[in-house]
This record gives structure tokens, sequence and C-alpha cells, in this order.
């Protein structure tokens, strides 16, 4: 029996002379044929091969790589919806016990060793919900206490720095709470006890402290931001909780630097975020959020739904979502320990002192943090070389690298900065080509001069 002729050519063609070659395929409407896995795979792939290597990619505090057992786990896991806690009872267990390991880590009080719903917080999709999630805890305690003494409770304020990651600015707008940014200065770009005191009053519902800034990984002097409010309380001014945005460094300190007091050892630390899939090691998005202890998180916060099979509280902004992260997550804490997060952090930190002491030699460049406190380095130029730190950022994306160039926030935007994420994947060989590179960049600029130029704001963090 005889085969036609386009069937034998469907088996003979070569992948990339097959429809793909001739017929293209539409981006904005559903095509009206269906497609062969491979062929649809293939399309998909290439496309995506146009993207920047994630591994490259220093901008990020995103996690780019997990141990292919984290993976294997999470892909089984893709299906499993989190909210579904009584269909899942093994992934709702998991998570219990995240939050408990995480609100352990955080010096929580009155943890129970043997019951993991002792620990008051959840599991969220990144930190930004988490964010909302503690926003409104402050907000809510707030009312409730004006409420019970008769005040006025119309007009709510954050006390924050303008170093904050964009979400705070998005609570604020789309909670009704009006945002008391301190400004920065040149040379300091976290916010101060003074400022802090100086701004609160009877409307503030909490003060927001950063536990390694997104503009330059350093920490905020939370203790000294806490103990300063003690004062003002005890001088009869408003008794005013904190928050710690620690998205970036909560995952860091309690191993690099154990006996810094920036966590529940704070009495008046109310509530405190981080990101799992950040220097917790896991793919996004996974985050948590940690409340003191129930007082904490009001009531008016927490819903019971029974509709999926028995009655479950849920109290975070997103219902469905997958049980993947909750798993990549406990297998970090499970797979590496104290111990395994010690020497990860440690090693990231020797790879970002070098990279910083690299840079620090560099002419024209001058440190402005060094990775010790996060593994994270920024930098600036020195005098005025003729080119700039956005022409230095281009010019490394031209070699594959991509390094983030911005200003800083407010009252010090006339300070542009670049700045290195040094991430688990991100080996010190790889930070020793990054640095040859930079060499190079520098070198090529200061006798040739940009080649291009670039207006700053298309580049702006």
């Amino acid at each position: 029996m005889s085969t036609h002729p386009s069937a034998r050519r469907e088996v003979i063609t070569p992948a990339y002379t097959g429809r793909l070659a001739t017929d293209p395929v539409p981006a904005l409407r559903m095509p009206e044929e269906d497609m062969d896995p491979a062929a649809a795979y293939r399309f998909i792939h290439d496309e995506l091969m146009l993207d920047g290597s994630s591994r490259l990619n220093l901008a990020t505090f995103v996690t780019t790589w997990m141990d292919p057992e984290a993976e294997q786990l999470m892909a089984e896991t893709f299906d499993k919806n989190m909210i579904d806690k009584d269909e899942y009872p093994a992934t709702a267990a998991m998570e219990l016990r995240c939050v408990a390991m995480v609100a352990d880590l955080f010096n929580a009080p009155d943890l129970s060793s043997t019951d993991p719903a002792s620990a008051t917080g959840v599991s969220t999709i990144g930190s930004s919900e988490a964010v909302m999630l503690a926003g409104l805890a402050l907000k809510w305690r707030w009312r409730a206490a004006r409420q019970a003494a008769g005040k006025d409770a119309s007009r709510p304020n954050l006390v924050l720095g303008s170093n904050v990651q964009v979400v705070w600015e998005k609570f604020c707008r789309y909670f009704e709470v009006e945002p008391k940014y301190l400004p920065m200065a040149p040379g300091r770009y976290s916010i101060t006890p003074d400022q802090v005191r100086d701004a609160v009053d009877e409307n503030t519902i909490g003060v927001v402290a950063i536990l390694g800034t997104t503009f330059t990984g350093e920490y905020e002097p939370v203790r000294e931001i806490a103990q300063m409010l003690d004062e003002v309380a005890a001088s009869g001014g408003p008794d005013v909780p904190v928050h710690v945005d620690a998205a970036s460094g909560g995952f860091v300190a309690p191993f690099l630097h154990p006996d810094l007091h920036w966590d529940f050892r704070l009495p008046r630390v109310a509530s405190i975020n981080v990101s799992g899939h950040k220097y917790g090691l896991t793919y996004p998005g996974i985050g948590f959020v940690i409340w003191r202890d129930r007082e904490a998180l009001p009531e008016d916060l927490v819903f019971r739904v029974n509709y999926l099979g028995g009655d479950m509280p849920t109290f975070t902004l997103n219902f469905s979502r997958p049980g993947s992260q909750v798993v990549g997550q406990y297998y970090n804490f499970l797979r590496l320990g104290r111990a395994g997060y010690l020497s990860i952090m440690q090693s990231l930190r020797a790879t970002a002192v070098q990279i910083s002491d690299r840079i620090s030699r560099i002419e024209g460049l001058r440190l402005i943090t060094d990775g010790t406190a996060i593994p994270v380095i920024a930098f600036e130029l020195t005098g005025d070389p003729g080119y700039t730190v956005f022409d230095i950022s281009h010019e490394l994306r031209a070699r594959g690298w991509q390094v983030p160039a911005y200003t800083m926030p407010a009252d010090a935007e006339d300070v542009a900065v670049l700045r290195v994420v040094v991430r688990e994947g991100f080996s010190a060989d790889l930070g020793h080509y990054l640095c040859d590179d930079l060499e190079a960049v520098c070198a090529d600029l200061r006798e040739n001069g940009t080649r291009r130029h670039f207006h700053e704001q298309h580049f702006a963090h």
C-alpha cells in the first residue's frame, strides 16, 4: 500500500522547514487550526530565546536556580490548588510548617514546638501580597483603637522612606492611607530614627523599616527606630508599631548577622514580610507575612469558607494559586536546614565581597555598599569622566550582563548608581568574568567615549 506524498513529507521534512517556516502564527488571536504539540513547543521555545539569560540578570533579587529535585517536586504539584486545603491536606500541612519555620527564624514569641498552627502568618504570592496584608492589619488595629477611644479614624497615615519598593505606594493608594515619605540624602539612603520621631502622630498606623533596601541592599536601623518609638510612647506620644519589610534580608540576616536585633525580639515589631523567592532560594512567587501573635492580626481580616469541603480560615488577597511554590520552599527548608542556609549565605557574601573589591579598584568607580549586609553591591561614578552609569549598563548588556543603572530616591535624585545582586547560581567564576567585562567597558568608555546617548529616564529603576 502506497503512502500519500503529503503524509510522507510530514515524516521526512526537517523540523525547521515545515509549517513554522511558511505559515505565520497569529499573535493577537487564536489560530483557526490546532497545532502539533512539538511545533507549538518549538514556536514558543524559539521566541523565548530572545529573552535575556535569567542567570546573568544581576538586576533581579529573584531566584533563578534550584536543585533539579526541587524542580521535579514543583512540576508534580503545579495542578494542586493551594486554597483547597481539604482536598490537599499534605500541601496545606507543608504550608503551616513553612509559616512556623519562618516565624521561628524571626524569633516570634510563644511558638509551640509541636503545633505549627501556633504561628500567626500565611504564605503569599511574594512580598507584594504580604505587604498588603500587613498594611491592612496595621490599619485595622489603629482604626479599632481610635474608635474605642471615641476619636476620628478617617485619616490614617503610614511613615516610610522614599526608598521603599513600589508596592507600599500601591498599598497606600489602594487602601486610602496617606504615605508620609521620609526623604533620602546624597550619601544616606535609609531612614533615621530622628526622621521617624518627627513624622509620627496620632494618625500613624505604623512605621515601615526595610531590612535590605532595593536601592543599595542596606539594613535600616530597626532597633534604633523601635527604641525611639518606645521613648515617644513613654513620653505620652502615639504608640506606633513597626513593620519590617524583610523581603530581601529576611533570609540573610538570621544567618549572617544573628546578633542583629531587627525581628520579634524587639517588642515594638508587630509584623514582618519576607520573599521566599529571593534569598529564600525558591522560584517565584512565594512570600510570607508573619505577625507577632494572634492579637496583631485582627479577626476581621480572616474569612472562613466551607464550600471546598471543610471549614477553612483564609486571610490572603489571592484565592486560587498553585501549591508548587510552597512545596519548593518546604523542600529548601528540609534540604538545607539552618546549616545549609548559613553556608550558602556565607558563599554569596564571599563572592559579593570579591566582586566589590575588584570594583573598588576600577578607575572612576566608587562603592556605596560592598555586599556584607546582603550580597548586593551598589556603586557610582566619581567626577565627570564623560560617560554615565547608564552607558556602562548599556555596554554590559551588549556583553550579555544585565546590570541595572538608576537614580536614587527623593532628595538624592542627582546620584545615579549601578547595582549587582549576587544570588545562588552566580558563582565566583561568573563574578570574575563580570569584573573583567566591567573593567574592559570602563576602559573603552574612557578611551573612546560613548557611542550612543541614552536618556536616563529610559533606564529608570
